[in-house]
């Protein structure tokens, strides 16, 4: 998190804030906070700002419930702009669009914006500093059976999707269970590299040992 005395305000007291989303990296819009704005957001770990127009303080999805959970908020190199990080509950445009920039813009690169380690990253974060209202953090409060039963709860409807050929309802299934078991690795305290470096090592295997093992296992 940032400093509030370090940062460069505008004559008016205002400093432009950039939310993206913590997943995705996606911008979601840009608005203004000024020294008041900041530190509310600090201490509620939700988006508030100034609005220039109204003049007053805005807390995010105040009326419509499109509230913005703050991940976190880091300033540029010269210390008079700032990123804020955040999960967000709904549209993050007045107008019900998911980002106040043009979507097409981003389709191509939401992918490469995302990232497991990224992913693995929030959660954790989400560990270390639960936020009330959280799914994450209710899931590390209630502990191993409750992430358990999810992860045997979110294979079955991976099943099921599967099952009845629905592509897209078996990529969302399997988005679900992935997430989950994130979860549970850092329960586990398992990180993304402890699966890789297993993997690795399974694909390193000579295919004549494989071929053995595979034939062994048939005897």
């Amino acid at each position: 998190m940032v400093n509030i005395d370090e940062l460069k305000f505008d004559a008016n007291g205002l400093i432009p804030a950039a939310v993206t989303d913590a997943i995705s990296g996606k911008l979601l819009t840009l608005a203004y906070m000024n020294r008041e704005s900041l530190a509310l957001t600090l201490a509620e770990g939700r988006t508030v700002f100034w609005s220039r127009s109204r003049r007053e303080l805005w807390r995010k999805g105040e009326t419509s419930g499109n509230v913005q959970r703050v991940v976190s908020i880091t300033a540029d190199c010269e210390r008079n702009s700032l990123e804020v990080s955040v999960i967000k509950d709904g549209p993050a445009c007045h107008t019900g669009a998911d980002s106040c920039f043009n979507d097409a813009v981003y389709e191509s690169d939401t992918l490469s914006a995302f990232s497991v380690d990224g992913l693995y990253d929030m959660l954790s974060d989400r560990r270390a500093n639960p936020k009330e209202g959280s799914y994450t953090s209710y899931l590390f409060d209630k502990g191993l059976d409750k992430i358990l039963k999810k992860i045997g709860e979110e294979s079955t409807e991976v099943i099921i999707a599967a099952k009845s050929a629905d592509r897209a309802e078996t990529i969302y299934e399997l988005a679900d269970l992935y997430y989950h078991a994130l979860v549970l690795m850092l329960e586990a305290g398992i990180t993304p590299d402890d699966v890789r470096r297993e993997l690795a090592s399974r694909h390193v295997v000579d295919k004549k040992v494989k071929q053995e093992k595979m034939t062994g296992d048939t005897e």
